[in-house]
C-alpha cells in the first residue's frame, strides 16, 4: 500500500497551485494524507476527486467552511497498522514523549505546522511524521512532501521528496 503525505499547503496564500511533482504523486497512491492548514476549500475539493482515499484534517489557518467538512484528528486502519493525523502537536522538545502518551493506541501519527520535515519514533514505537509543506518552506531548504509504504503490517521506505524551486 503506498502512501502520500503531505501538510501546510496555504493555498492560494504561499502558492498559487499544488506543484505538478507532488500533483503527479496523487494517482500513485492508495492513502493521501494531508495534516492540515489548507486554508482554500478548493485544494480538499482537488485531492476528494483524485484521491483512492483521503484521510485529513484542519489545522489552525483553515476557517469554518474547512472545519465543517474535516476533523481536527483522523483516525485510519491501513495494513494492520493505525494512523493518526493532527495539525499540531506543540515543541519539539519532548514531542515524542506527549504524543505516545496522548495517542497510545496509535503505530503512525502524520502531523504538520512547522513545516518542518520530522521522522522520528517514539520509546513506545510510534512513529511521527511530519511531511513539511510543498508551497512553504519557511526557514527550510527546500518544500518537501512524503510517501511511505505499507507492507505487512510494516512502515516502510517513508522518504522524504523535495520539490524544485518555484
Amino acid at each position: 500500500m503506498r502512501l502520500l503525505l503531505m501538510s501546510d499547503t496555504h493555498l492560494p496564500k504561499r502558492a498559487a497551485r499544488l506543484p505538478a511533482p507532488l500533483l503527479d504523486e496523487i494517482p500513485r497512491a492508495d492513502v493521501v494524507f494531508h495534516a492540515g492548514d489548507w486554508v482554500d476549500t478548493a485544494t480538499l475539493d482537488l485531492l476528494e476527486s483524485r484521491s483512492r482515499r483521503l484521510v485529513a484534517v484542519y489545522g489552525n489557518n483553515d476557517g469554518p467552511e474547512l472545519r465543517a467538512r474535516l476533523p481536527e484528528i483522523a483516525h485510519a486502519d491501513l495494513g494492520g497498522l493505525r494512523f493518526g493525523v493532527i495539525h499540531e502537536t506543540g515543541p519539539a522538545k519532548g514531542r515524542e514523549t506527549r504524543c505516545a502518551a496522548r495517542f497510545p493506541d496509535l503505530d503512525v501519527l502524520v502531523f504538520g505546522h512547522s513545516h518542518i520535515p520530522w521522522d522520528t519514533t517514539a520509546p513506545t514505537g510510534l512513529r511521527l511524521l511530519n511531511p513539511g509543506s510543498p508551497t512553504d518552506r519557511r526557514r527550510q531548504p527546500h518544500c518537501t512532501y512524503m510517501t511511505a509504504t505499507v507492507t505487512g503490517a510494516r512502515l516502510t521506505g517513508v522518504e522524504l521528496h523535495r520539490l524544485p524551486p518555484r
